[in-house]
């Protein structure tokens, strides 16, 4: 069992996609977050799920909101799509996976991927929103009123 609604996000370290030290106190429970967890970098509904966030990012902004991707992917590989796509916001790489086990995000598609799920965390660093699908579509709408909704 995973996060909820309503628990403390754990606090975690690992390398951001400049390969710099990334320290989840600097953050939570400093502004709204939206984390997003996502399989890989470069596959067609990580691309879509990314760029949706990209086009939308100043709405997050805004709001005092920030959006951090997080996927086993190495820093390298972090680097080469966020050039690729000009993706504004944090991405950090989880390669040993401890931060998916520390929120619990499940695999989908019988154990085979890693699962899509995305966290709101208001400024307290508690979760007040989390989607779990492998839509990459949906991600963006659902986080994006969420923050709307706190923030108002």
């Amino acid at each position: 069992m995973g996060l909820q609604v309503g628990d403390k996000v754990p606090h975690f370290k690992t390398k951001d996609t400049n390969g710099h030290d990334f320290d989840s106190a600097d953050l939570v429970g400093k502004k709204p977050l939206v984390i997003y967890f996502y399989p890989r970098d470069n596959t067609p509904g990580c691309i879509t799920e990314a760029c949706s966030f990209r086009d939308q990012y100043e709405d997050f902004k805004d709001l005092g909101a920030e959006v951090i991707g997080i996927s086993s992917d190495s820093v390298a590989s972090h680097q080469k799509f966020r050039a690729q796509y000009k993706l504004p916001f944090i991405l950090l790489s989880d390669s040993d996976k401890k931060i998916r086990k520390l929120f619990g995000v499940p695999t989908a598609l019988l154990g085979l991927l890693p699962g899509r799920v995305t966290y709101v965390i208001d400024t307290e660093g508690k979760v007040i929103m989390l989607f779990d699908s492998l839509s990459a579509t949906q991600h963006l709408s659902k986080a994006l009123e969420a923050v709307k909704r706190f923030v108002s």
